[in-house]
């Protein structure tokens, strides 16, 4: 894991910041949900002198934010305060507050921090990285997240609908890579891309996506893993702060419409040797053998992780025949109707492009669970047999599963899933996936009345 960061470093962000009076510290709970403190400008060099205690329930907690009490970070460790401290790099100015405000991630130090420690996602990311490292392999990666601009008044049902644009009036049609629909949006983009210089985060194309108000833009590469998840992470809040200053709400939820596209992020990786050097570069399409292992590695384990990419009930909505969204375990070359597909290009940029997960995904526990599954394909030296051509859904032998409760049955009873991840994260995790399912299902809301009030 990548040190914490210096006393220097926050020294020297309060000298060339003499207005920012406040500071949002956070971290990053298993459901993406950022989580934290706001303090005040003479409390932040404590902060990196000797932590912040944050109670343990934080990381073990569901959506909306209620403990889970059979999470082990509650009643029977009398939920005790765990001291995080601040990431390196993550101390950056808000443009956006009205209030001069800055943000810095935190995570839990390895022993000062449990027992919340254990269901820190950005450890458990680290883990894995380390364990690639140790045989040799420097995953190299990037996350293209699509989001929807929404409203933030609901229409006159109280359902969600797009933002206006400029001019008034509001996107209806689909226009897949429309200029003028990113022409509409511009004062949010101007401000989003100066935003995004401003942080460190490397923003690049955007486009305008699949539905009315749905938009992508990709982030470039990193060669460090961790780098750049946490840049995903903190390019997710910064996109939702953008939006609301200009009256919007960005939505990541992975399908908030019934009859519009989903939105998903697609999680690029390749690995690299110590020099830097990629090691699926190659001159044939499908790469050389170490991607395909990689590729056959996270196949074999795309169901017991499934649960991790597509974290929610409302997740598996997104997945739909001729949707674009996968839905089976495929891959192909060039090929946008498969799970994993290798995109074209010269040699060197070869790599593998994740189209699987939701845009709700947390993205470090989605990275880790890339990254195990590819290590796995590495040493069993699996093979993902021939890469599909044509119609990938049509080709589909068996499909995912659409349901919440098979994914999280299969990460329960997996037993690659406990060696790679840990009983203990996994222990956490699943408490808090079972809590949610739990209390979703409880729940009774208009479709059961629209379907069943009259009927039943």
């Amino acid at each position: 894991m990548s040190v914490f960061a210096s006393l220097h470093e926050a020294q020297a962000f309060l000298e060339q910041h003499p207005d920012i009076e406040m500071f949002e510290l956070f971290i990053l709970d298993n459901n993406g949900v950022p989580r934290g403190k706001l303090l005040h400008r003479d409390e932040l060099l404590a902060v990196y002198a000797s932590g912040r205690p944050l109670p343990s329930t934080i990381l073990g907690l569901t959506i909306n934010g209620d403990d889970v009490e059979n999470s082990g970070l509650v009643w029977e460790v009398g939920d005790i305060d765990c001291r995080a401290y601040p990431i390196s790099g993550s101390l950056q100015r808000m443009p956006w507050r009205l209030i001069p405000t800055a943000a810095v991630q935190v995570s839990m130090h390895p022993t000062e921090g449990l027992p919340a420690t254990v269901a820190d996602p950005r450890h458990l990311l680290a883990k894995v990285i380390a364990g690639l490292n140790a045989d040799g392999y420097y995953p190299v990666m990037a996350a293209e997240l699509e989001f929807y601009l929404l409203d933030q008044k609901p229409d006159s049902h109280g359902r969600p609908q797009p933002a206006r644009d400029s001019d008034g009036g509001r996107p209806r049609s689909t226009q897949v890579y429309g200029l003028r629909e990113l022409e509409q949006i511009e004062p949010f983009l101007a401000d989003l891309y100066s935003a995004c210089k401003l942080q460190g985060i490397p923003a690049r194309t955007a486009i305008s996506e699949y539905a009315p108000g749905q938009v992508e833009i990709t982030l470039e590469h990193r060669a460090d893993a961790l780098q750049a998840m946490d840049e995903a992470v903190r390019y997710k809040r910064l996109v939702k702060g953008v939006a609301h200053k200009h009256g919007m709400s960005a939505c990541f939820m992975a399908k908030p419409f019934d009859d519009l596209a989903g939105t998903g992020m697609h999680m690029h990786v390749s690995l690299a040797d110590a020099e830097g050097n990629n090691l699926f570069a190659s001159e044939a399409a499908d790469g050389t053998p170490l991607l395909r292992q990689a590729v056959g590695g996270m196949l074999s384990t795309l169901l017991d992780s499934l649960l991790m990419f597509c974290p929610n009930a409302n997740s598996y909505r997104r997945f739909q025949t001729n949707s674009y969204a996968p839905l089976a375990a495929t891959w192909g070359v060039d090929n946008r109707t498969v799970s994993l597909r290798v995109p074209g290009g010269p040699a060197y940029s070869r790599h593998i492009e994740h189209r699987i997960c939701g845009a709700d995904a947390n993205p470090y526990l989605a990275a880790a669970a890339i990254l195990a599954g590819i290590h796995r394909g590495i040493r069993e030296q699996r093979d993902p047999g021939a890469p599909v051509e044509g119609n990938g859904y049509a080709q589909a032998k068996e499909l995912l599963p659409t349901d919440w409760l098979t994914t999280l049955r299969a990460l329960e009873g997996s037993s690659w899933a406990r060696e790679a991840f840990g009983s203990e994260f996994l222990g956490v995790y699943l408490a808090v996936k079972r809590a949610e399912y739990r209390q979703f299902m409880g729940e009774v809301g208009e479709q059961d009345w629209r379907w069943y009030l009259h009927q039943a």
